[in-house]
């Protein structure tokens, strides 16, 4: 089954003035409709229009805010504190600023783990599914009062509505999909809890234990961390309510209203650049309106300068972080907010400490594991990594066991799991995780299938038939269960059975690592051990599970004909054997076809697939595939603002294939013809990332043996060059390049004067290599 094609504002309510993403709809292009001719009239009227597609990508609309500050949500619902009373157990001390619903008793155990009197001080962190029928009225309430902000605030001003009436729509979806989480239910509630111990010996066991936690909406709640040492500290010297008020009034008096709210092709750019003033200008325009609406000045310091008084308004020094202030105690406390939050993304955690847990002794010693197909897809020495993902994707029992460990140190892997198998893409983690638990618990633990648990006490390792696979943090080693369900016979695995049988492929014939998992791990090891940071780390693996998501795709339409994990384009057929790279109407470049992952050549297709086959069935049938397939239709407008050609698919063509002049001018001249807005760069940004050679691919056309072809490429680039985002790929090109495009773009220029005009010509004339060795476009 194949997802209909969802319609398009523009296609809905068809006008002269359409608009894509709050910019002016351009007509074709002359070589579009006619035959491409060398005469100038034909070429100046081509590049004019392209000229005027440059100035629509600087226009400015009103820039939305994450956390408006005229929003009545809390940063933090709830503020609890628990103890150990030495007749009674854990109990409930205080709830602030209201009882929360559910089992006290629980929530006083989760909030004091095992051995907590043995350490002075131990963090953890849990989820709470609340959904009580008056938080939703509220919640209710608050989304009618929105709506009719919005109603009324577009009433007053016709240009607004113009200007921005796509991003409400865009920003709704993705609202409306953050927060139903594909039906899954009401977002969770995560809860960030201290436990201090202090030593009294006027009590019995001559010790004090409190726990005191933050319940919180917001993913990103190690921010707290250093408010509730402060409070918990002001708790034992005063345990009354009062102390709970002043730290709630304090992290709900947070002002985050200056961060500025990103596009989803934005917060992906941003989330794979290193690059730290990236989409700074949306912070200064968050700025620049505030201070507007407050009738001041606009003035502002990047960074502040000491020797100046300081503005109220500071640009940061990292747009990957929104840095704030929390009052407490008449105690400015510092906080950096994270700008881009993604599903499965909680809290504070390290990908590169998980992957180091488990492959030092995988490295030195490794031992062979029982060999299941969904889990060792590259034999019985499959990374202990590899071996976790595919647990995760397939929606098996993973628990991790921390002997003698921090309960804060298993939360922190559970967390770091379920980020490595989401990627930033895939859903259903998070939901069905347990950071900590314990024993008496194990009954409703039991009762969720595919669950992802961290626990201390070492009784889980005694009993296989808890869990699928056990995670020992001290030994850094792994465990299949001998329980472990067997994979069921699949379709697609009787198909590529019958395949390798056809084509006489055998197990002996496959290369050691037909899935490139091996490879993978070596340069993850790799850029770790040369001091990658955590952000590299992360877009690695970010890439991966697109690749699987993709690798999946094509292995639906091979085997059922069809993909539930891919939106089929217009001029698009079917049919996997469909020819890639046919231009399906003569008359329109961007009618390129093709779709789905690249390989070098059939025999690596085939080889991947029949090696991927089990986990890929497996992960067919679990909650992160049809969430997958809802946000695919959900998101697919604000994803994909260009529909024909497939960017990714001719772009791998470009990066993994010895193409003809032909076959590559062809596709340099469809991206050219295709990308002409704010949003279609932004799409074509998110495919070319820094850490995979960038703008490299695309800029090879400039050295095209067709003129035709390196002007469009020239067009391209500095479509590219004049983006918010896009100037920072053109700076990171090549001085090669650069010299390239400077060349093509003057002999261009020569033959035609009237193409050059003043507003968009280049400062005072330079040598090329003058030009190269500039830090970019410089236009006046």
């Amino acid at each position: 089954m194949t997802l209909p094609l969802p319609r398009r504002p523009s296609e809905e309510f068809p006008t002269s003035n359409s608009k894509t993403n709050g910019l002016p709809r351009l007509s074709p292009s002359p070589s579009i409709i006619h035959k491409r001719s060398i005469s100038n009239s034909a070429t100046s009227i081509r590049r004019l229009e392209d000229r005027v597609a440059g100035l629509t990508l600087s226009k400015t609309r009103k820039c939305k805010s994450q956390y408006p500050r005229d929003s009545s949500e809390r940063h933090v619902e709830y503020i609890l504190v628990a103890s150990f009373h030495i007749d009674r157990g854990p109990i409930m001390e205080h709830q602030y600023p209201a009882p929360i619903s559910g089992d006290e008793s629980m929530l006083a155990e989760l909030m004091l783990p095992d051995q907590t009197h043995v350490r002075s001080q131990d963090w953890t962190i849990f989820f709470l599914h609340k959904d009580s029928s008056a938080d939703q009225e509220d919640d209710d309430s608050v989304i009618g009062k929105k709506k009719k902000k919005k109603k009324l605030g577009g009433s007053h001003n016709g240009d607004d509505i113009d200007d921005s009436g796509e991003d409400l729509d865009e920003s709704s979806k993705e609202e409306s999909s953050d927060e139903e989480e594909g039906g899954e239910g009401p977002p969770l509630m995560y809860v960030l809890n201290l436990v201090n111990t202090k030593q009294d010996l006027t009590v019995k066991r001559g010790a004090v234990v409190k726990a005191m936690a933050i319940c919180t909406r917001h993913s990103f709640l190690h921010i707290y961390k250093p408010l509730l040492l402060l409070a918990l500290e002001d708790y034992f010297k005063n345990p009354y309510p009062e102390t709970l008020a002043s730290l709630y009034n304090a992290v709900n008096s947070m002002d985050l209203s200056l961060m500025p709210k990103l596009s989803l092709l934005e917060r992906q750019i941003l989330q794979a650049s290193n690059c730290k003033d990236m989409f700074l200008e949306k912070f200064e325009q968050m700025i620049r309106q505030r201070m507007a609406e407050d009738g001041e000045s606009y003035e502002v310091e990047s960074p502040p300068s000491p020797k100046k008084t300081t503005s109220r308004h500071a640009l940061p020094r990292d747009t990957h972080e929104f840095e704030s202030k929390i009052v407490y105690n008449e105690i400015p406390i510092p906080v950096k907010v994270p700008t881009v939050i993604w599903p499965e993304v909680v809290g504070d955690f390290s990908l590169i400490k998980l992957i180091q847990t488990f492959s030092v002794h995988h490295n030195t010693s490794p031992q062979p594991f029982p060999i299941h197909p969904h889990l060792t897809t590259s034999g019985p020495y499959t990374h202990p990594i590899i071996i976790l993902i595919n647990a995760m994707l397939t929606q098996k029992r993973v628990v991790f066991l921390g002997h003698n460990r921090p309960s804060g140190e298993v939360a922190e892997a559970v967390l770091a799991a379920c980020a490595l198998a989401s990627g930033g893409i895939l859903r259903g983690f998070t939901r069905h995780a347990f950071p900590y638990t314990d024993l008496t618990k194990i009954d409703d633990l039991l009762k969720v299938p595919g669950f992802i648990a961290g626990v201390t006490n070492p009784t889980f390792a005694n009993h296989p038939e808890w869990w699928d696979v056990l995670c020992d943090l001290p030994t850094g080693r792994m465990k299949i269960s001998t329980h472990i369900e067997p994979a069921p016979i699949t379709e697609g695995l009787l198909y590529f059975q019958q395949q390798a049988a056809m084509n006489h492929i055998h197990a002996s014939n496959l290369n050691s690592d037909p899935t490139g998992d091996n490879l993978f791990m070596e340069d993850v090891q790799r850029s770790i051990a040369n001091r990658y940071g955590e952000n590299a780390i992360r877009a690695k693996w970010r890439s991966y599970i697109l690749k699987f998501a993709r690798v999946a795709s094509v292995f639906e339409e091979t085997v059922y004909g069809a993909s539930n994990l891919y939106i089929i384009g217009p001029n698009e057929e079917l049919s996997p054997e469909s020819p890639s790279g046919v231009q399906a109407d003569p008359l329109d470049p961007t009618t390129l076809r093709g779709h789905g992952y690249v390989w070098p050549d059939e025999l690596a297709k085939q080889r991947e697939l029949m090696a991927s086959v089990s986990r890929i069935e497996g992960w067919r049938t679990t909650r992160s595939y049809y969430s997958f397939i809802q946000d695919i239709a959900g998101m697919y407008y604000p994803a994909r603002p260009i529909v024909k050609p497939d960017l990714h698919h001719h772009h791998d063509r470009l990066r993994a294939l010895k193409l003809s002049s032909a076959d590559a001018g062809a596709i340099y001249v469809a991206f050219s013809h295709a990308i002409k807005d704010y949003a279609g760069i932004c799409l074509l940004l998110t495919v070319t990332p820094e850490n995979q050679a960038g703008l490299f691919y695309l800029s090879m056309g400039l050295f095209h043996p067709d003129l035709t072809v390196r002007e469009a490429t020239v067009d391209l680039l500095e479509r590219i060059s004049r983006h918010t985002a896009g100037q920072h790929f053109w700076n990171q090109l090549n001085r090669f390049s650069k010299l390239a495009f400077f060349r093509v773009k003057r002999g261009r220029d020569a033959q035609s004067p009237i193409a050059a005009g003043p507003e968009m010509s280049f400062s005072e004339p330079q040598s090329l290599v003058g030009v190269a060795m500039g830090d970019g476009l410089r236009s006046s």
